[in-house]
């Protein structure tokens, strides 16, 4: 048994509220326990220069942390005149999660941006801002076939993501602060629905682990985020 009363292979609670940035064209709030991501996703009618006359989208992602989303203030990354490395490490994961199951050609020149405000951190923020980027990003590609600017559909599916780590020797889903500062390893999955890896991300902190141990990892997430995604869905639909 967990601090938290969780079993090993348990979420912790997990809500999406849709439509919380009512000026964005799609937008969630996701809560992942302690966890808070607001997902905004804003549409563009152009594309970076490298992608201008071939017919593609993009989609692509900002994150940031309130100064108090953690125990102690942090400072704005604005007032230090650039982004940490840890930022551009995490919106690039962010962005690349959701090209995964984007049709690019049936976007269309434009590009749609998803800003990623975290509002409350207790481990898993670049997880929840995968998971609620998707519904924001879904939610603004309904509204602009709504809007009879898309053709088709260019969702190829969904994606998630959630951690995974090792705590006192076995195999946990879904790691808060408290279990994410303790494990001997930690891990993010970025997972879709038709059962691809879009990316792994799995670090030994205090022991190496094996291959047995990280197939144990993935097993859980798999299952981790097929509850997310009928989740998803589930918000996606009621926005409907």
């Amino acid at each position: 048994m967990r601090s938290s009363g969780r079993a090993h292979d348990a979420l912790r609670d997990v809500s999406i509220i849709t439509g919380y940035a009512r000026h964005a064209e799609g937008s969630a709030l996701i809560r992942m326990g302690g966890t808070e991501v607001l997902c905004a996703a804003s549409v563009e009618g152009r594309v970076p220069g490298f992608l201008r006359g071939s017919g593609e989208g993009w989609v692509t992602a900002e994150y940031g942390m309130l100064p108090r989303a953690t125990h102690t203030r942090g400072d704005r990354e604005a007032a230090r005149g650039k982004q940490s490395g840890r930022t551009q490490e995490i919106q690039r994961l962010i962005g690349r999660s959701l090209r995964a199951v984007i049709d690019r050609t049936a976007l269309g020149e434009m590009t749609i941006t998803l800003d990623c405000d975290v509002l409350n951190a207790d481990g898993g923020t670049r997880c929840a801002a995968i998971t609620g980027g998707y519904v924001a990003l879904a939610l603004a590609l309904a509204h602009l076939r709504r809007m009879n600017v898309l053709a088709r559909d260019p969702l190829a599916g969904q994606v998630a993501a959630v951690s995974c780590g090792i705590l006192d020797g076995g195999p946990v889903l879904d790691l808060d602060y408290a279990e994410d500062s303790t494990a001997n390893a930690d891990a993010n999955f970025v997972l879709t629905d038709s059962g691809g890896i879009v990316e792994v991300q799995a670090t030994a902190e205090r022991a190496t682990f094996g291959e047995e141990a990280l197939a144990a990892l993935l097993g859980l997430a798999r299952a981790g985020t097929a509850e997310l995604f009928a989740l998803q869905r589930a918000a996606i639909e009621a926005a409907a």
